[in-house]
Formats: structure tokens, C-alpha cells, sequence
């Protein structure tokens, strides 16, 4: 028995799918708005995860001009049939369902095969040993499924109900499996929120009717005095000793009232099985920070170093635009080991995509900071830092012209209200920022000079939460510049970015 910590990925994260590939297991997450979507990890002890790539990095694959805050790309399902990967997902501000392949997981994926009248999100495929393909997905009724002609898309038989759930309101997430010469159906209820569960019935056929678990729901921390919340929407695999294991998303409240900021992340549990063939979850449905478990010989990969340097062709796979980015705003070649950031006239305010990189951020104690060489030549050009949940929940530290003087700022929007919480007047030149997090504030300083920190102001966490923003997403840790309201004339270069987790 080995000891392994919770989450297994975190920060945003949610929604996770996973497949093995004999030794091997892969994961996909939901993306929503932000692009590249779908991101793809690979592990081989289902504890440590490095990210490969992503499905979606194409506008032709996920546009997203459409897409609201927490619209985009919902809940992908990962499978691996005959030599190929199937990734199919619901882009629900653009087409609906889709499936794309690939043979190498890390990339390319092909253009989507669209999957149309079958039912509203979470799509999930599964191929049965007689080579019949069922597509299932959430529908307004109960769980829906068809027959699928998996080279085309194309529904072979009519979408029909085939289970309502056990206990919960809101089935979906569906997942079916063949064990133990039987179909099993695995749903996720009650919403993805504190009532958040996992349920599963049984059947001769994968049609139904399924017997429901004596013990429903296998997972749920509803009603639980527990540091990990809203437990649910999980996916089942098997690993290479024939042990059995779940990976679900889940959430870690802070403060009182309980919020979350860092958005669904995702977590792994044991699974063992009854003598009459029903999952048990963990510690009898529930999962803890620290669990014991009969786990595959540990692998870890190498350390992200914490400085991005911006020296590569291409930023990392950890980075993401929102929405379609208009790329001639961004270059890593135009001044060498500099990331060269041109403002639109879009902001942080808007539901589009203004000129921003983010990562996740991904542990409550963190600090990241950069350096930026920025000299706005026009009133209101602006180019900083952001803790970024949604157009309407994101707090920055900005360098800015206002009466003709450089100025850095920080800045917090709120919903409604937004405030300038500190100025501090600038000299030429380039400066470091930094953003300090722990659970419950952020704090935004400069560095003048270098090493000597200038904290200016800070900002509650909890304003960036699900409870507040109602993100289904979780706060990004990002670049960006933006001529507030016209095109800006002078660019904005950052020389590197750190991330550094205290946690």
C-alpha cells in the first residue's frame, strides 16, 4: 500500500476522461472558452500526470467567436478503439456534438465528425465487442443513447431514453462499460455543486433497464464535513494488475461561506468491487487528501522549472488564449526571448478575445511575477498582470498612461463595480510585477529595483469564486495588454514569467 495526495491535477481541471493504452492512460479535461481546448495528459501510475498537448488547437476544430464566459468546449470522453483515439465533447456555443481523432494523442487530432439531434452535453462513446458503436450523452428527459456509425456520425437508431438516474436531479455525464459480461451505466447527479454524486445501475443490455446500485450514490461528499467538496462526474479504468480505479472532479472551499476559486479539479480514488459486482469508491463513496492505495509503481515526471523565458518557437502547453486569439497580436520571434504582447481595443471587460495569455493557477500559495518593458505612447494604453476568472470577476496590476504619464495601477473589477485600488508613478524602463496568493487575497506589488518588493494593494480570493463570478471555470494567472478601446501603438514585451507554488 502507497500514500498518494488529492488532487491529481489541480486548479481547472474539471470533468476528467480517461482511457489506458496498456501501460499507458490518458486524460482529457473541459476547456470552455479558453483555446487551445481539450488539454491531454499522460501518465503511467494514474498519480502523476504531464501534459502533452491538446485536442482542439485549430479554429477549424473550436470556434469560439461565439462563446460566452463558461460556454465552449463541456466534458469530453477520451476512448482508444482498434488503434485510434476518440475524443468526443459538445462545443455548446458552436455546433454541438463532435468527435475527433487521432492516432498519436499528442497531436494532431482531425477536424471534427459533427453528431447532430442526440440530446444537449457530455457526450460519450462506447464499442462494444460485436463492433456496434453507442453514443450517449444528457438529454432534457434522462440519459439518451443511440447507435452511431462511427466513420460518419451519423445516428444509426433514434436517441431513447435509457435511464433517469437513481437519486439526483440533473443526470448526466454518462459513461457505459462492459464488466463482468454485464453493461454498466455510470451517470453523474444532483448538479456539479455541493450535491454533486456519482450513481451506476446495471443490465443485461445496454439498453436497459438498469438495476440501481443497492449502495447509490458510489461517490458524493453532499452533507460531508470534508476539505474536498462537490465530488462527482467521474470515469471509470482498469490498470495493467487488474485493479480498478476512478477519476471525478471535486473542489477545495476556502473560507466562510465556503468558495472556491481555483475552479473543479481532478481527483483519483480506488475502486474495489463487491462480491455481487458493485463498485465501492474510495472509503465507502468518500475520498480524502491523503489516500492508501495498492497503487502502480510510482513514475513521476521532470519538474516544470518555474521561469518561462520565452525563448521556444511556441508557448507551452500550460498556456491558453481566450477564445480565438487574432495571433498577429502575439510574437516570440519578433524580439528574441521576449514575449511581444500588441494591445487591441478590447479589454479584460469584454466577452471576447482581448490580447491575453494565461495559465492556471494551480496551488492556493503561490507567487508569479514578470518583467515587463512597456512604454505607452497613448492615453490609456495598458499592459500587466491579471488573477482572471471572467469579464466580469479579475482583478490587475497594469503599467498605463493616464495625463500623459506613466503610471503602474491595480485594478479590481467585481461584477458591477470596479475601482482603481492603487497609482504609483513610473520611471523609464522596464518593471517587475508580482502577484502573491494565499488562500483568501491576493496581493499585487512591483519590485523597484529589482529584489526590493513594493507591495501596492490587494484583493479578497473569494470574489474570483464560482459562488461570486459563476464560472464553471477557475481563476488564470495571465499577461496582457489592451489600448482600451482602440488599437495601441506601442507594444508591450515581457521577458520572462515565473510561477512559483508555496504549497
Amino acid at each position: 500500500m502507497q500514500t498518494y495526495r488529492n488532487p491529481v491535477i489541480p486548479g481547472f481541471y474539471p470533468d476528467p476522461s480517461v482511457c489506458r493504452v496498456g501501460d499507458d492512460f490518458y486524460l482529457v479535461n473541459s476547456s470552455f472558452e479558453f483555446f487551445p481546448g481539450v488539454p491531454i495528459f499522460h501518465s503511467k501510475d494514474l498519480i502523476h500526470w504531464r501534459q502533452i498537448g491538446h485536442c482542439l488547437t485549430r479554429p477549424s476544430q473550436l470556434p469560439l467567436e461565439n462563446a460566452w464566459s463558461s460556454g465552449g468546449i463541456y466534458a469530453p470522453t477520451i476512448r482508444y478503439h482498434h488503434g485510434v483515439f476518440y475524443m468526443v465533447t459538445t462545443n455548446v456555443s458552436h455546433g454541438g456534438h463532435f468527435y475527433v481523432t487521432a492516432r498519436n494523442p499528442a497531436g494532431e487530432w482531425s477536424d471534427p465528425i459533427w453528431v447532430t439531434d442526440h440530446g444537449w452535453i457530455d457526450p460519450s462513446l462506447f464499442f462494444d465487442e460485436d463492433g456496434t458503436v453507442y453514443f450517449t450523452s444528457q438529454g432534457p428527459d434522462g440519459i439518451l443513447q443511440s447507435v452511431i456509425d462511427i466513420n460518419t456520425g451519423k445516428l444509426l437508431t433514434k436517441p431513447k431514453v435509457i435511464w433517469t438516474g437513481s437519486s439526483g436531479k440533473t443526470p448526466e455525464g454518462p459513461h457505459l462499460y462492459k464488466m463482468f459480461n454485464r453493461y454498466y451505466l455510470m451517470v453523474a447527479e444532483g448538479g456539479t455543486e455541493y450535491g454533486h454524486l456519482e450513481a451506476i445501475g446495471r443490465s443485461d443490455s445496454p439498453w436497459g433497464p438498469f438495476e440501481i446500485c443497492p449502495h447509490d450514490p458510489i461517490l458524493t461528499h453532499r452533507s460531508y464535513d470534508s476539505p474536498i467538496q462537490a465530488t462527482g462526474h467521474g470515469d471509470l479504468v482498469e490498470d495493467p494488475r487488474g485493479n480498478w480505479w476512478m477519476v471525478f472532479l471535486g473542489v477545495r472551499p476556502v473560507g466562510y461561506p465556503p468558495c472556491y476559486h481555483l475552479g473543479r479539479e481532478t481527483f483519483l480514488a480506488p475502486v474495489r468491487w463487491t462480491e455481487d459486482g458493485w463498485p465501492i469508491v474510495g472509503e465507502g463513496g468518500r475520498v480524502a487528501l491523503e489516500m492508501r492505495a495498492d497503487c502502480l509503481p510510482e513514475h513521476p515526471w521532470e519538474i516544470e522549472p518555474v521561469r518561462e523565458n520565452f525563448d521556444r518557437e511556441q508557448l507551452g502547453f500550460a498556456w491558453n488564449y481566450l477564445r480565438n486569439p487574432a495571433i498577429e497580436n502575439y510574437s516570440l520571434s519578433e524580439k528574441p526571448g521576449w514575449l511581444r504582447l500588441l494591445g487591441s481595443s478590447l479589454t479584460l471587460d469584454d466577452a471576447a478575445s482581448p490580447t491575453f495569455v494565461g495559465v492556471r493557477q494551480r496551488h492556493f500559495d503561490v507567487r508569479v511575477a514578470a518583467r515587463l518593458d512597456f512604454e505607452p505612447a497613448q492615453e490609456g494604453e495598458e499592459a500587466g498582470m491579471t488573477a482572471f476568472l471572467n469579464e466580469r470577476h479579475h482583478y490587475e496590476i497594469a503599467v498605463i498612461r493616464i495625463n500623459g504619464q506613466r503610471q503602474v495601477i491595480v485594478r479590481r473589477r467585481i461584477g458591477s463595480l470596479q475601482k482603481v485600488t492603487a497609482q504609483l508613478l513610473l520611471e523609464q524602463g522596464p518593471v517587475d510585477l508580482f502577484i502573491e496568493a494565499d488562500r483568501e487575497r491576493y496581493t499585487f506589488g512591483v519590485e523597484l529595483p529589482p529584489g526590493v518588493k513594493l507591495p501596492l494593494a490587494w484583493g479578497e480570493t473569494r470574489y474570483l469564486s464560482t459562488e461570486v463570478g459563476g464560472a464553471f471555470t477557475g481563476v488564470y494567472l495571465g499577461l496582457y495588454a489592451t489600448g482600451n478601446g482602440r488599437i495601441c501603438t506601442s507594444p508591450a514585451y515581457f521577458d520572462w514569467f515565473d510561477y512559483e507554488a508555496r504549497d
